[in-house]
């Protein structure tokens, strides 16, 4: 295998931390020695280092694009909501189909690179990439579907899960996914077990491509006022979406300030990324610790933000509290990249502490205040000893990296 034609949703980093993994695969791909090119339906002139890619263009001259502004029109200005009952009828909006025929428009002018794999990559709960390949059954023997998050999202585990309007049709799309698809690739070990109980062929024909180690990404040098190096900083960098409640932590941090008051000089617990389902909560903390202490910042530039979890003392990941956690986290490569070690608060089953260990050290279930407490001060304790607070986890820098990925794809019997 030589050639890889990628169709991504979206390549942009600063949109989503999906966009951001799409990036770092894209360039591990081309590291590993593949030839590659990407078509993305970003809609922007994004430009990779020595891989071409193509924007692609939204149909506008097409019964599916008049239809998808007419009911946009029609929701603004007479404030009818057309979109579920839509959504019902034919399971997903006519944006989406308009916009999977645009990109197998681009697809099909496309007659020069003739690819030995065809993968699709999308970030949220869209997969416009996998809607155009169903679409295009000439390339399934050579397609890999990669599947970030579970789908529907009423396959989601509890409490994220909820029943979307016209969620059969969306099963019925990702059970021909599984099924026509010659591939499937998953982020982690135990989301590709997920879907699999649902979709067998997942698990048939799936293979783990954790998300990637970006190693040529560019650190800016510069922080903002409030991130001191010489602190011992908490940080968590991401979005807080709601079943990822932040006050546990809080208290616990408010917990070994009042046991460490001297720490109250020299430490910081800081949120940076989208926290809107948390807004008011977070907004009574901010009145309650100072500012000196506790920090919380909408959004930052991306290579800030790596910046940052490099020069943080402790970054911290943060789950749901459930049975079962099998995504792997965008921010996981950056984390173990900053070789600083992972405060992971979320269940015992879960991708990340698989990969992390059953031993490892700094794991606290999400609302047990006492021990996240009890970890935080002895982070502390070593920081302040100058005890040298690294991951040191050469092994998943590997199994992160384009040599681990080039050996999974190398071992994958392409179907001509």
């Amino acid at each position: 295998m030589k050639k890889i034609l990628i169709v991504a949703e979206s390549i942009d980093v600063e949109d989503s931390s999906g966009s951001k993994a799409n990036m770092a695969l894209i360039k591990n791909l081309k590291k590993a020695g593949f030839q590659v090119l990407v078509y993305h339906y970003t809609r922007k002139d994004i430009k990779i280092e020595r891989i071409p890619c193509v924007s692609v263009r939204e149909k506008r001259r097409s019964g599916l694009f008049f239809l998808s502004r007419m009911e946009r029109y029609i929701r603004y200005l007479f404030k009818v909501q057309l979109n579920k009952p839509l959504e019902q009828l034919f399971g997903f909006s006519f944006t989406l189909f308009n916009d999977r025929d645009s990109i197998i428009a681009a697809l099909k002018k496309e007659t020069e690179f003739t690819p030995d794999l065809v993968l699709t990559l999308s970030k949220g709960g869209s997969f416009r990439p996998h809607h155009a390949l169903l679409k295009m059954p000439e390339w399934h023997k050579i397609w890999m579907a990669y599947i970030h998050d579970p789908y529907p999202m009423h396959l989601y585990p509890r409490p994220f899960a909820w029943v979307e309007p016209g969620y059969f049709k969306k099963w019925e799309f990702m059970r021909d996914v599984s099924e026509k698809a010659a591939h499937s690739a998953f982020p982690s070990k135990l989301l590709m077990e997920w879907m699999g109980s649902y979709f067998p062929g997942f698990e048939e024909k799936g293979v783990v491509i954790p998300h990637q180690i970006d190693s040529d990404s560019k650190v800016s040098g510069t922080f903002p006022d409030f991130f001191r190096v010489d602190q011992f900083i908490l940080l968590h960098a991401g979005t807080l979406l709601g079943p990822r409640k932040p006050e546990y932590l809080i208290a616990a941090y408010q917990k070994f300030l009042q046991e460490n008051p001297e720490a109250s000089k020299d430490s910081k617990l800081i949120f940076i990324g989208n926290t809107e389902e948390h807004t008011q909560q977070l907004e009574e903390y901010q009145r309650l610790l100072p500012k000196t202490n506790f920090v919380v910042q909408s959004s930052l530039d991306s290579e800030t933000v790596l910046e940052m979890q490099e020069r943080a003392a402790v970054n911290v990941i943060l789950e749901a509290k459930s049975e079962i956690s099998p995504f792997l986290p965008g921010k996981f490569p950056h984390c173990v990249r900053a070789n600083k070690p992972i405060l992971l608060l979320g269940p015992e089953l879960s991708e990340t502490r698989r990969l992390l260990g059953k031993d490892y050290p700094y794991w606290a279930e999400i609302d047990d205040t006492a021990k996240i407490s009890n970890i935080i001060s002895r982070l502390y304790l070593n920081w302040k000893n100058a005890a040298g607070l690294e991951l040191k986890r050469p092994d998943l820098e590997e199994y992160l990296s384009h040599r681990q990925l080039k050996e999974v794809l190398e071992n994958l019997e392409v179907k001509k």
